[in-house]
């Protein structure tokens, strides 16, 4: 083979190298910063904060830093005495108000009967005054007509008596009537606060980072320990702003945890905004743009949502709440 020959395969092999190597780093390139995939995945889940709906020293504590509970399962236990004290003094207010409704019915009765026996004697004198007032001549005294007439307008007077008390009564009645449903209200409310002196698991989850001990004093509304919910884990996916055209709802996804267990899930959301922190609003409520002299710009990073699918969390997965992730979303067609 001439020299001539062997240069030019030389230079053939290397120009293939070449080639090869630049469509080699090109495809890289465009896999690295096209394809639709990131290493910046973050595995969430739901964090309740459990507090207490009653005040009162802790008394004792169910649970362990990261158990395993179960919804309805009690997690710690507020002193129950006073919300028992409370249940009693309700129970006797609720007795009072009824045995005053109880009177409050039987002077209704007696109002009654007293509307009653009025509207008979005042018929009674009517038809006095109206026999007396037929009878002609001197039979009658003038004075035993008109002691008949005042009888007969005092017995309506009566009648009329009679039917105010029974008014009254009725008034009477219906205020102790209410003060009986207020008195269950409060004794209802009473027993709730009693129940509530059992804090309980909303959730099925972990117990995480439990601070809580017994005699602490636990405020109402105030919250004492957290629990992943474990039927919310997720992944948020950061893709870039040059990715999002190949991400649609519904795409399937891959989820590798840096523990090397490979989830499973599709794109449930793609967000629709991000904090500009280049562009802060200044004094005058304008945007107040620095300016940059950057030759690069880097690309924006978007959270998508990953549902991820019921049977890849099974038993023996191991998921917690910030574990980083790679996401690889497989696009439909």
């Amino acid at each position: 083979m001439s020299p001539k020959t062997q240069s030019l395969l030389r230079f053939s092999i290397t120009a293939v190298v070449v080639v090869v190597a630049v469509l080699i780093a090109m495809a890289m390139w465009r896999h690295y910063m096209y394809s639709p995939w990131t290493r910046e995945g973050r595995l969430r889940a739901e964090v309740v904060r459990i507090a207490p709906d009653v005040s009162g020293l802790v008394t004792d504590v169910a649970v362990r830093d990261n158990q395993l509970v179960k919804r309805g399962d009690v997690l710690f236990a507020v002193d129950p005495l006073r919300y028992r004290n409370a249940v009693a003094q309700a129970h006797a207010n609720l007795d009072a108000a009824r045995a005053a409704a109880r009177a409050a019915g039987a002077s209704i009765q007696a109002a009654a009967a007293g509307a009653t026996q009025q509207s008979v004697n005042a018929n009674r004198y009517e038809l006095q005054y109206q026999r007396r007032q037929r009878i002609v001549g001197s039979l009658i005294s003038e004075e035993s007509r008109s002691d008949a007439l005042s009888a007969a307008q005092a017995a309506r007077a009566g009648v009329a008596q009679a039917q105010a008390n029974r008014q009254q009564a009725s008034a009477s009645q219906q205020q102790a009537l209410a003060a009986v449903e207020q008195a269950q209200a409060a004794l209802d409310t009473a027993e709730l606060n009693l129940e509530r002196t059992q804090v309980r698991a909303p959730v099925d989850g972990y117990v995480t980072n439990l601070e809580v001990r017994a005699g602490d004093y636990a405020s109402a509304g105030a919250a004492r320990l957290a629990l992943i919910d474990t039927a919310s884990f997720w992944v948020y996916g950061y893709f870039e702003e040059t990715k999002l055209s190949q991400l649609h709802v519904g795409d399937g996804a891959r989820v590798q945890l840096m523990s090397g267990q490979e989830l499973h899930g599709h794109i449930e959301s793609i967000s629709h905004g991000i904090t500009d922190a280049d562009s802060p609003t200044g004094s005058d409520l304008l945007a107040n743009v620095n300016p940059t002299y950057n030759w690069v710009r880097l690309a924006q990073r978007i959270p998508v949502r990953i549902k991820l699918d019921a049977d890849s969390t099974r038993d023996g997965v191991v998921l917690a709440n910030g574990m980083t992730a790679t996401v690889v979303v497989e696009p439909h067609g």
